[in-house]
C-alpha cells in the first residue's frame, strides 16, 4: 500500500463521457417513470422537463466549482471550503450513506433477475457474485472502472436510441405490428393531459428528482482525468440535452401510445419500457428490457461503489474519516474505502438469504429526499464559494447564469419542495426519516469541528 495516498488520472474522454449519461440514466427511467405516469398523466412530461431544468441548473453550479477547483470529493470538499468543516462532513458522509445503500438494492434487483432466468443459484448467491465481482473491478486500476462503465452506459445508450425510434415510427403510423390503440398520439389528451390535477404533477416532480440522481457523479470522476476542467465544462453542458432526449423523449412516447391508467405502469415487475414494447408487438419484450435493466442495475452498482470510495477517501483526506481510508495500492485504487464501501451490500445479502429484506427496504426510507440535500447544499456551497473566490481575485472561466439571483430561486424551490413533501404527505416519511439521519450526521459534524476531531490527519485540498 502506498502512504502517498495518491489517485492517479487513467480516465479518458470517451470513458468520462460515458459515465456523464450513464450517471443520468438509471433503473428510474426504465421502471420507476411507470407510477409517475401513472398518477400524474400525460403531463408527466412536465414533471421530467422541470426536474432536467433544475438538475441542468445544478450542474451549472456544481461545474463552476469543479473546474475552478477539481477535487475527488466534489461538492463535499466544495461545501467544507465555502461554508465549513461540518458542512462537508454531513452532506460527504449522507451522500456515501445514500450511495453505499443503494448499492445493496442493485445488487437486489440484479439478483432478481438473474434467479429468474437461472434459477439454481440463489438471489443472495448472485448478489454476492455481482458485489465481489465489481469490487474487483474497483480494486484495479481506474481505467478498468472506466471501460466497464463505458461498455454499460453504451448498452444503455443504444437501447433508448432503438425504442426512440422504434416509438417515433408507431407515432407517426410507420410501425406495422403491435395492438390496434399503440399508434398515433391520441392517448396524449383523450383523456385529459391533467387528469389528476396540478398537484399531481407537483408530487411527481418530486420523485422525478430522485431518479436524476446521479448526474453529479462526473465531476467525481473527471477529478481523475488528464483534463479535469476541460472534460468537467463538457459533460456540464451536455447534461441538459441528455435529459430531455432520454427521459422526457422517453416519456413522451409512453404517453402518445400507452394510456396513462394501464395498470402495468404502475407493477414494478414490468417497466415502462416493457410495457410499450409489448404492446408495440415486440417479441420477448419483458426479457430484452430485463436484460437492459440489468446493465443498468450493474452500471449503478459499478459507479455508486467508484462513487463512495472516492468520496471515503477525500473524507479521510480532510481529516473527516479515518485516515486509513485515503490510503491507495501501487495502481492508485484506495482499496480500504472500497471494502468499506460494501458493507451495506453484504448486509443486503444476508437479509436476502435469511428471507429477511424487508428490514432493508427501512434503511431505504431514509435516502428519499438525499438528492435535494444534496442539491441544497451544492447551492449553498456555490453562493458563498463564488463570493470568496471573487474576493481573492480569481477569474472564472465558467460562471453560473444571472448569479445570484437564480442561484436563491434554485434554494427557495428546493426547500418548497421539502415543505411541500411534508405538508402533502405522500413523502412524508422520506422527509422525516432522511432529516433524521442527515441531523444526526450534522450533529456529528458540528462536533468534530468544534473540538477539531481528525483535522490534524488531513486537509482540505
Amino acid at each position: 500500500m502506498s502512504t502517498s495516498s495518491a489517485l492517479k488520472n487513467g480516465l479518458k474522454t470517451r470513458h468520462l463521457a460515458m459515465i456523464s449519461i450513464a450517471g443520468v440514466i438509471g433503473g428510474g427511467l426504465f421502471i420507476g417513470s411507470g407510477p409517475v405516469i401513472y398518477h400524474a398523466g400525460p403531463a408527466a412530461i412536465l414533471a421530467y422537463g422541470a426536474g432536467g431544468i433544475l438538475v441542468m441548473l445544478i450542474m451549472r453550479m456544481l461545474g463552476e466549482m469543479a473546474i475552478a477547483h477539481p477535487d475527488s470529493g466534489s461538492f463535499s470538499t466544495y461545501a467544507d471550503i465555502a461554508i465549513g468543516r461540518w458542512a462537508g462532513f454531513s452532506i460527504g458522509w449522507l451522500y456515501w450513506y445514500f450511495w453505499a445503500l443503494l448499492m445493496g438494492w442493485e445488487a437486489y434487483v440484479a439478483g432478481q433477475i438473474l434467479n429468474n432466468w437461472f434459477p439454481l443459484i440463489p438471489i443472495w448467491g448472485y448478489m454476492l457474485a455481482v458485489t465481489i465481482a465489481l469490487a474487483i473491478i474497483n480494486l484495479m486500476d481506474v481505467k478498468n472502472y472506466g471501460e466497464f462503465e463505458f461498455w454499460f452506459a453504451l448498452i444503455k445508450v443504444v437501447a433508448i436510441a432503438l425504442f426512440l425510434i422504434v416509438g417515433s415510427l408507431a407515432i407517426m403510423h410507420l410501425w406495422p405490428w403491435g395492438l390496434p390503440g399503440a399508434k398515433g398520439w391520441s392517448h396524449l389528451s383523450n383523456q385529459g393531459f391533467m387528469p389528476n390535477g396540478i398537484a399531481s404533477v407537483v408530487i411527481a416532480l418530486l420523485g422525478v428528482m430522485f431518479a436524476y440522481i446521479g448526474a453529479e457523479i462526473v465531476t467525481v470522476a473527471a477529478a481523475e482525468s488528464i483534463h479535469p476542467a476541460i472534460e468537467i465544462r463538457k459533460a456540464t453542458k451536455s447534461v441538459v440535452w441528455r435529459i430531455i432526449l432520454f427521459y422526457v423523449g422517453s416519456i413522451f412516447i409512453t404517453v402518445c401510445l400507452i394510456p396513462y391508467n394501464d395498470p402495468r405502469l404502475n407493477d414494478p415487475t414490468w417497466g415502462t419500457y416493457s410495457v410499450v414494447l409489448t404492446s408495440l408487438g415486440i417479441p420477448q419484450a419483458r426479457h430484452i428490457v430485463n436484460f437492459v435493466v440489468l446493465t443498468s442495475v450493474l452500471s449503478c452498482f459499478n459507479s455508486a461503489l467508484y462513487t463512495c470510495s472516492r468520496i471515503l477517501y477525500s473524507l479521510a483526506k480532510r481529516g473527516d474519516a479515518h485516515r486509513i481510508m485515503a490510503y491507495t495500492s501501487n495502481n492508485g485504487s484506495p482499496q480500504i474505502s472500497v471494502f468499506i464501501s460494501c458493507i451495506f451490500t453484504l448486509f443486503a445479502v444476508y437479509l436476502t438469504a435469511s428471507a429477511r429484506m424487508n428490514i432493508y427496504d427501512v434503511l431505504l426510507t431514509a435516502t428519499g429526499t438525499i438528492a435535494l440535500y444534496v442539491y441544497l447544499a451544492i447551492s449553498f456551497s456555490q453562493l458563498f464559494m463564488r463570493k470568496k473566490l471573487e474576493r481573492q481575485g480569481q477569474i472564472l472561466t465558467f460562471k453560473m447564469w444571472c448569479f445570484p439571483w437564480l442561484t436563491y430561486i434554485v434554494i427557495g424551490l428546493i426547500i418548497a419542495s421539502i415543505i411541500i413533501m411534508i405538508i402533502d404527505g405522500t413523502y412524508k416519511h422520506e422527509v422525516i426519516y432522511t432529516s433524521m439521519l442527515a441531523a444526526i450526521i450534522l450533529i456529528m459534524g458540528i462536533l468534530a469541528q468544534t473540538f477539531k476531531f481528525g483535522r490534524n490527519t488531513g486537509k482540505a485540498e
